[in-house]
Order: C-alpha cells, then sequence, then structure tokens
C-alpha cells in the first residue's frame, strides 16, 4: 500500500456507473472515511474519450486518461475499479492490477463468466482482493451471502430473476395482454431495453449470472459457456394467457441446482429459459424491472433476495460496497475470502436435467388423436400429467403438461410428435418449474 494515509483509487470507465460511484464518492465522503478509518482518494480515471459530459458529476479534468494500462501500473494505485464490461482489454488490466497486489472491484459479468477463473487466479498470486458485488442484481446484496455468510452450509439450488429487461417485458404481456414485439417497445421507450437488446432478450445477460451464481454456490468453477441459455422471444401473448389459465405465470430464470451424477456423485445443472411457475411460487409476483433470487440451502432452508437489479445508482451502490471492503482490508492488511473451487463438480447437460414441459399442439380433429399422441409420450416414457382439449377443426389443439422428465426425453418427444400427419404445428414449447400445473 502507498505511504499516504488515503486509500487511493484507480477507475477503468466512467459511463453511468462509473459516474454514479463518483457521485456517491463526493456525496459519502464524509461517511466513508469514517467507516473506513482513512480518506478515500480518487486518482485518476481512465476514459475512451476525454472532454465528455460526466451526467453534471464535479471531476477534476486532470484525472482522466487514455491510458488504462497506465492507470493500473502506477506504484500509488491501490484499489482498481473497473466499470468498463467486455472481455479485453478489461482481462489484461485487471490481471496486471491484481498480480501486482491491487485489490479489484469489477462488475464485470462477461468476464468473470467467461474466465472467472484467470482472474481468482491473479489475485490469489498477488495476494489481492478480488470483489464483484455489483456484476449479479445490481444493488441486492446476494454475492456475499453465497460467498461468506452461507459458507457454513450446503447450498441446493439457486433460482433466480437476474435481468430485469426481461422481467419487464414479461410482466408487461402478463398485465396487458401484448405480444412480445409491443411489450418490447414500451421497454425500449422507457429505457429498459437497450436499442440493441439481444443480450438481454436472448439470455446472454442471465447466463452469464447463472455461471457466476453457480460458481459460488457450488464451490465450482462454472462459465457461460457450461449454462443451457434459451431466449424469450418465443413467448406469445397465447403462451400467457394459458398461464393463466393454469394459475401460472412465465418468467425468464436462471436455474442452478445441485443434482445427482448418473454414478451416484454430486454434479450441478445450470440453466436460462422462459418457465411457467405457479402464482404461489415467490418468484412470481416479482414485476416491473425488478431481480429476485430464490435461494435453497439445506440448514437455513429458502431465503429470498429481492430488489434493483440494475440502473447507475442501485449498481454504484453495489460497486460502494466493495471498494469499502478493499479499502478496510489494504488497512488492516487482512484478504478478502479466496475463491472456493474445492468441490470441482461436474456440471450436467441440459439433457440430463429433470423438467416438465407444457406443449401446445395444432391437431387435426379426428377420432383417435389423442391416443395416437398419448402414445408417442409412452414410447420416450414421458408421463403425462394434465391435457387440455379445445377448438374443433381448424382451431383444434391439445395442451399437454408433463410429469418430470430427462429434458432429452421431453425435447425427443416434441421432435416426434411434430413428424405426426395428425399434429398440424406445435405451436408452443415451455419448461414448467415450481409444482405449476
Amino acid at each position: 500500500m502507498s505511504s499516504a494515509k488515503s486509500v487511493r483509487l484507480a477507475m477503468l470507465g466512467c459511463g453511468t456507473v462509473g459516474t454514479e460511484v463518483v457521485r456517491l464518492l463526493h456525496e459519502q465522503a464524509e461517511d466513508l472515511t469514517a467507516r473506513i478509518g482513512a480518506p478515500l482518494e480518487l486518482v485518476g480515471i481512465a476514459v475512451r474519450r476525454m472532454g465528455r459530459e460526466r451526467g453534471g458529476v464535479p471531476i477534476d479534468p486532470s484525472l482522466f486518461t487514455t491510458d488504462a494500462l497506465g492507470l493500473v501500473k502506477r506504484d500509488d494505485v491501490d484499489v482498481v475499479i473497473e466499470v468498463v464490461g467486455g472481455i479485453e482489454p478489461a482481462r489484461t488490466w485487471l490481471t496486471e492490477a491484481l498480480r501486482a497486489g491491487k485489490s479489484v472491484v469489477t462488475a464485470n459479468k462477461a468476464l468473470l463468466a467467461e474466465d472467472g477463473g484467470t482472474l481468482h487466479d491473479a489475485a490469489a498470486e498477488g495476494g489481492a482482493d478480488l470483489y464483484y458485488e455489483a456484476s449479479v442484481a445490481g444493488a441486492i446484496p446476494l454475492l456475499r451471502p453465497l460467498r461468506e455468510s452461507l459458507h457454513g452450509d450446503r447450498v441446493t439450488a439457486v433460482t433466480g430473476i437476474v435481468n430485469g429487461t426481461t422481467n419487464f417485458i414479461l410482466s408487461s404481456m402478463a398485465a396487458t395482454g401484448a405480444g412480445f414485439n409491443e411489450a418490447l417497445e414500451e421497454a425500449t421507450e422507457l429505457g429498459y431495453a437497450e436499442a440493441d437488446p439481444t443480450a438481454d432478450v436472448e439470455g446472454f445477460d442471465a447466463a452469464a449470472k447463472a455461471a457466476i451464481l453457480a460458481s459460488l454456490a457450488f464451490h465450482t468453477r462454472v462459465t457461460a459457456a457450461d449454462v443451457f441459455r434459451e431466449g424469450m422471444t418465443g413467448v406469445t401473448a397465447g403462451d400467457m394467457a394459458s398461464a393463466k389459465e393454469m394459475g401460472c405465470t412465465i418468467k425468464l430464470l436462471c436455474i442452478a441446482q445441485r443434482t445427482s451424477d448418473p454414478m451416484g456423485g454430486s454434479a450441478v445443472s445450470v440453466r436460462v429459459h422462459p418457465a411457467m411457475i405457479p402464482l404461489s411460487h415467490p418468484l412470481a409476483s416479482v414485476g416491473d424491472a425488478f431481480n429476485a433470487v430464490f435461494v435453497e440451502a439445506e440448514a437455513a432452508g429458502p431465503l429470498m433476495f429481492y430488489g434493483r437489479g440494475a440502473g447507475g445508482r442501485p449498481t454504484a451502490s453495489a460497486v460502494l460496497g466493495d471498494i469499502v471492503a478493499a479499502a478496510r482490508n489494504k488497512l488492516t492488511g487482512t484478504r478478502a475470502p479466496s475463491e472456493s473451487n474445492y468441490a470441482q463438480l461436474p456440471v450436467r447437460p441440459i439433457g440430463e436435467s429433470l423438467t416438465r414441459y407444457h406443449i401446445s399442439l395444432d391437431v387435426a380433429e379426428k377420432p383417435g388423436v389423442l391416443a395416437t399422441v398419448a402414445g408417442v409420450f409412452a414410447q420416450h416414457e414421458v408421463s403425462i400429467a394434465t391435457v387440455r382439449q379445445s377448438g374443433r377443426e381448424d382451431d383444434a389443439k391439445l395442451v399437454i403438461v408433463t410429469h418430470s422428465a430427462p429434458d432429452a426425453a421431453l425435447a425427443a418427444t416434441v421432435e416426434a410428435l411434430s413428424r405426426l400427419d395428425i399434429v398440424r404445428s406445435i405451436a408452443s414449447v415451455l419448461r414448467v418449474e415450481g409444482g405449476a400445473g
């Protein structure tokens, strides 16, 4: 640490989140000094372009530089804050800082999900702290409980709504009967959706967060590539209406579970996809752009974490909390808990995961249709829980909800149904979670 009494900070990036971090550093300077035992001093900010307006926050122009790596290498920097995002050059900057013994606070979910192992290894090599509370669920204090508070327990499942954009869209569809495109347009107008919403609506953002949550919950390195991902662009107003008839709603969920492997040992299943859940489920009432995560542990039982999962100020709150922790450790010469990956559990493919399907079929109206369809399910050893038949002639439909079965068997059943002459089309296929149906 530097010889100065203050804890010196370097920040990489000064967009929406970074600007709010600076604002909070100014607004709460006196309280932060009291909490930490020394003042925080911002000694440099690396940006791509100089001279941009920074949300009305008074920042000394001399702090800005375009040389991020040079700023990271400065001897007078104690803590590096990264709010740029992306894989490179962020990975290079942060590994340089960590190997040099400088604490890192980052909100970079993409980097952590793709190559968090490299950062953790660099932190171990340099004896440095790596904090990343803001990478998942914004202001919600979630990662520290998984990382520290629940270390004396065994987490069995983490199920969550971790993307505010998709939750707003699905909540709007459920409330108004609107289609996906209409709800997306509303989300864009209100500023909840980016101009290019692909990362959100196709589940990439949620999958990165699911990997981080699973890694912490199950003491196993899980990457985004390990996560089964299915977006929610195929969810229709008809699906919402069908869910409502069943006493359900539809949410884009991240689901991480401790399971058994075929040899009787433990394994991990991690997936992101839209799913029907009963209205009685704790996550069903989470509306608007809020996030919520439901954690189940053997001794603690069910735990719920809820709040704003995005936005400059909420995310900056989580970043600042990590800065305080890192600064305290610098002053006392201690370290945060290091990565726990001792379990090294295998990640099961989606085909081995047990789930249930809600399948809507457009069928020909003729004798024996139901028996033929039921026969396909039987051939693939998938048990049917409920069947609803509606409409006549060209509007004839079958809606089937299955019992739990391996996802591979359910997918094979759907493929076989699509080849039947009596099935005009498969209107929708949705997974069912939480006892729905």
